[in-house]
């Protein structure tokens, strides 16, 4: 969802850079490159691992949500390019759409709300409903559970190297949308296409 639906990424690291600067923290907002696909559980385990056990993690998360939150309630969160376009074809053809994302269920619902597109998920898997996150295949198996279709059958589309191996373990076939981090060439051995935007999604769904 974040950084390939919705362009909310580099917001989050803005106010991991605004959170850091007053933690005394500098540059803080680099390591979303390291985190990038995790659940909050596993995102605060990187924190801690990385800064040591004193790192004040509830007050970074207390002032990042206050950051990020301002500054969509500024700007809102921009789609990225094509991604309205892609669920209204899926939709109109008939595919199966599930949302499997590590944020929690009460942001990413909300956010996919307000951004307009949440009527076109038969299902979502969120972060908080998983034991295992990202790189884990555990959250594409249950969205493809609960949608009803073999992992074989279907495609994840994905922007992080976490997901896409998530996707690959899975079973799925991985459409990569590279957002903030462009796959290498170990990831690269692992995804059936890679695209510039979803505007490029379509006439591969046309295929199918």
């Amino acid at each position: 969802m974040d950084g390939l639906l919705l362009d909310s990424e580099r917001i989050v690291q803005r106010s991991w850079d605004e959170a850091g600067k007053e933690m005394g923290i500098p540059d803080l907002g680099k390591h979303i490159y390291n985190t990038l696909g995790m659940n909050r559980k596993a995102r605060n385990r990187y924190f801690l691992s990385t800064f040591g056990a004193d790192f004040a993690l509830e007050t970074f998360n207390r002032m990042t949500s206050d950051v990020f939150f301002r500054i969509v309630g500024e700007t809102g969160i921009p789609l990225k390019p094509g991604a309205k376009e892609l669920l209204e074809y899926a939709k109109k053809h008939g595919f199966k759409i599930a949302v499997a994302t590590s944020s929690s269920s009460g942001y990413a619902v909300q956010e996919l709300k307000d951004a307009g597109i949440w009527q076109y998920f038969d299902s979502g898997v969120f972060g908080n409903m998983i034991e295992h996150a990202k790189p884990d295949p555990e959250i594409y198996l249950k969205a493809c559970e609960c949608i009803g279709i073999s992992p074989s059958e279907c495609f994840a589309f994905e922007d992080a190297p976490a997901g896409i191996r998530s996707a690959h373990a899975a079973g799925l076939k991985v459409i990569a949308v590279p957002d903030l981090v462009q796959p290498d060439g170990e990831l690269l051995a692992l995804v059936y296409k890679k695209l510039d935007t979803l505007h490029d999604a379509i006439p591969l769904l046309k295929e199918e």
